[in-house]
């Protein structure tokens, strides 16, 4: 194999042979994990999707990126919010606030059945992927979902104030106090499933979603032994930049990388995962880091990876799976 070019993989024309894991977490996730969903067959996608933001509250089980991948592959996520699921009510939330309890995380009414099912579904002794597996099958998903672990991974940020629970930094506190350090408590006793480990060692295609790299993707690539899958597939590994003109599109990236004492720009993230990677995904407005990315050893491909709508999240992930040297054709388009 010659420096920079792709090992042999399936014939990109033989669509049936395809399986791509997508590395998931939040909105930017979602919308790059149902871009592959809408010009893959269904079931030739795998998402793996961190679960160090999980977190119960009145007594229930939330996770909160499980949750938003699976709405938005089920098409019944919120088009504006991109969590949440569209057209939901708060009166349960409100009658919670009446009797003094929480309400700083916004559960709507329908999100409460997921909530609920989940926590039912926990008391009777399953596991978190078999829950996400029969809760996803329930919505007609037919791509796969795969918490990272089944073992419970909580990601805390050290701040100027003191430890902060992610979801108190994120959602209660919108991401202000400084970041000094993020840590993945339990990570040393969690494992990540089989069916991740599996699902890793056949794809054809792993892509890095324009995720948080420190609260999204970090988590599963901190899970013992899964970098080393990664990295042992090396030349089937693109990323998808979650910056674009210094700036994260969705949530506080950008702010960390300035708080760690980075410029933001896609380069920070190609060297944080220049080992893992083959290729990475530019966005036309950061064409000026093309040279700096690709002298790490990375094919670059550039294309607008900003996703509105389902065609520019078709357009990304065919961008994604391109600069790995396959050519999907959205058979929908």
């Amino acid at each position: 194999m010659t420096q920079g070019q792709p090992e042999h993989i399936p014939d990109p024309t033989q669509r049936e042979l395809l399986h791509v894991v997508v590395l998931a977490g939040g909105v930017g996730g979602a919308k790059a994990a149902a871009g592959l969903y809408q010009i893959l067959p269904p079931q030739a996608l795998t998402v793996i999707v961190n679960t160090g933001d999980d977190f119960e509250l009145l007594g229930l089980p939330i996770s909160p990126d499980l949750d938003t991948i699976m709405y938005t592959l089920a098409g019944i996520n919120h088009p504006e919010q991109g969590w949440g699921l569209a057209g939901d009510t708060f009166q349960a939330l409100e009658m919670i606030g009446r009797y003094g309890g929480p309400t700083w995380f916004r559960l709507g009414d329908k999100d409460l059945a997921t909530h609920i099912m989940r926590r039912y579904l926990r008391d009777q002794g399953h596991s978190l992927t078999a829950i996400t597996e029969q809760l996803a099958q329930a919505l007609g998903i037919q791509a796969r979902i795969l918490p990272m672990s089944d073992d419970p991974v909580c990601t805390v940020v050290d701040t100027p104030e003191g430890r902060l629970p992610f979801q108190e930094y994120f959602v209660r506190q919108r991401q202000q106090p400084r970041v000094l350090a993020v840590h993945f408590e339990g990570i040393d006793r969690a494992r990540p499933t089989p069916a991740v480990m599996e699902a890793l060692a056949r794809a054809d295609a792993i892509v890095f979603a324009p995720s948080n790299p420190y609260l999204s993707l970090d988590p599963i690539l901190a899970l013992p032994g899964v970098r080393e899958a990664i990295r042992s597939r090396r030349e089937r590994v693109v990323a998808i930049s979650p910056i674009v003109g210094g700036k994260a599109l969705k949530g506080p990236a950008a702010k960390m990388m300035r708080e760690f004492g980075e410029s933001p720009s896609p380069l920070v993230v190609a060297r944080r995962y220049a080992d893992l990677l083959a290729a990475f995904v530019l966005d036309e407005q950061d064409t000026a880091y093309r040279d700096a990315i690709a002298a790490l050893g990375l094919r670059v491909h550039v294309t607008d990876t900003i996703m509105k709508t389902p065609a520019d999240r078709a357009r990304v992930a065919r961008a994604a799976l391109a600069a790995l040297g396959w050519e999907v054709v959205d058979e929908h388009a």
